[in-house]
């Protein structure tokens, strides 16, 4: 393992590898775990999906064949979901989900164009698209499935960013109870937590994100890359250069 190259396992959602301008392949060098993967001298394995929560983490941790391939390799895991997890859904994620399926075409887009109308509308009244004692579940799965097969391998968690997208009605209530529960489980298991609003809170809050309210610009992706590296170095997946040389 060690005269091999290691690699950064990411499981996301959009986040991690949207611009300013919309999304951008995995190889981008200006999305996060690009930055923090070429400080480190490793790889990266991004495996994600927008709309992705801490559930769709552990079906591709388990059914993903990138994901097995990548584990042996593998110097850290982020988690970097949750997110979507703390949005309002005004439709239970698994009925929201099959509008795509819809046939015809038209019947498709009809439904489409319905939801896309009523989500602004009920986002401040609905439900969270993952509860968050089944994020903690999920996550908690995935780290116990990833330490049996890499027994101490380190890992890294993540707590949500911030939004004022216009598509949630601006609404973000829910927020919090997953920030508890996420950070409650971290302590448990000595995961080292990110808090992505920290790190791109006053970018996004001022509208210097992405104009849908929710993605990043890339200064705020280097903010992230910055805190996911103290988060590894916590994890003790590196030891920073402390010496002040450049």
């Amino acid at each position: 393992m060690s005269s091999e190259r290691r690699t950064l396992l990411v499981f996301c959602d959009s986040l991690s590898y949207y611009g300013p301008t919309g999304g951008l392949p995995a190889d981008d060098p200006r999305i996060w775990p690009n930055l923090v993967a070429e400080q480190l001298g490793w790889d990266v394995e991004l495996i994600g999906r927008i709309g992705w929560t801490c559930r769709d983490v552990w079906w591709a941790a388990t059914q993903d064949p990138r994901s097995w391939a990548a584990l042996p390799r593998a110097g850290a895991v982020i988690f970097a979901t949750c997110g979507m997890d703390s949005l309002p859904s005004p439709l239970p994620t698994a009925l929201r989900e099959l509008i795509r399926y819809v046939r015809p075409p038209f019947l498709r887009r009809w439904a489409r164009d319905g939801y896309g109308w009523l989500q602004p509308r009920l986002s401040p009244v609905a439900r969270p698209a993952l509860p968050p004692h089944l994020t903690v579940e999920y996550l908690e799965m995935t780290r116990a499935a990833l330490d049996f097969n890499r027994p101490g391998l380190p890992v890294v968690a993540t707590i949500p960013s911030v939004h004022i997208a216009e598509t949630y009605g601006k609404s973000h209530r829910w927020r919090d109870p997953i920030v508890k529960a996420i950070t409650g489980w971290a302590d448990e298991h000595r995961v080292p937590v990110v808090d992505l609003k920290a790190a791109v809170g006053d970018e996004v809050m001022s509208g210097r994100g992405n104009p849908d309210g929710i993605h990043w610009n890339f200064e705020a992706h280097a903010a992230v890359a910055d805190l996911m590296l103290k988060g590894l170095a916590e994890a003790g997946a590196y030891q920073p250069d402390t010496s002040g040389r450049s």
